[in-house]
């Protein structure tokens, strides 16, 4: 993190993880209130490992519990955060390919969400808001059929 000097961005790292959750042939997607469909995820907390990170998170996003399956990588963004102090935020996200318990879900509405649901594996991509995350489900659907296909 840098010293925030007058007129001089700060910029701030922060570390998030989350779930590509799966249920049957199904993939958890949240609608946010402004109508974009993202992925759960959110911030790890000190002293919790990056997976019980997006195992809390998705519980706490939509209230399901889940079955971590694999590790699917990170990725990688910038963006400025408007909604507090202006800073420059360089965001690392972990995901996690896991399996849903149940097809129940509810979103967490003090988050911003205002739907939660398993969408079909086929549309999950098209719908979800972000390129990396497209990205991200897309690398889950060929491990799940890798892992079908070698039953």
């Amino acid at each position: 993190m840098r010293i925030k000097l007058k007129g001089v961005e700060v910029v701030r790292e922060e570390i998030s993880a989350g779930g590509v959750v799966v249920f049957g042939n199904a993939i958890l997607l949240l609608k946010k209130y402004n109508g974009d469909w993202v992925l759960p995820k959110g911030k790890v907390e000190h002293p919790e490992t990056i997976e019980e990170a997006a195992v809390r998170e998705v519980h706490e996003e939509a209230a399901v519990k889940v079955e971590v399956l694999k590790y699917l990588g990170e990725i990688h963004y910038t963006f400025k955060n408007s909604w507090e102090d202006n800073d420059l935020i360089n965001k690392t996200v972990h995901w996690f390919l896991m399996r849903a318990r149940q097809i129940q879900c509810i979103p967490l509405k003090e988050e911003g969400f205002i739907d939660a649901k398993f969408i079909h594996i086929n549309r999950a991509a098209g719908l979800a808001k972000y390129d990396d995350e497209k990205e991200i489900i897309q690398k889950a659907i060929r491990e799940i059929k890798k892992t079908s296909q070698s039953k």
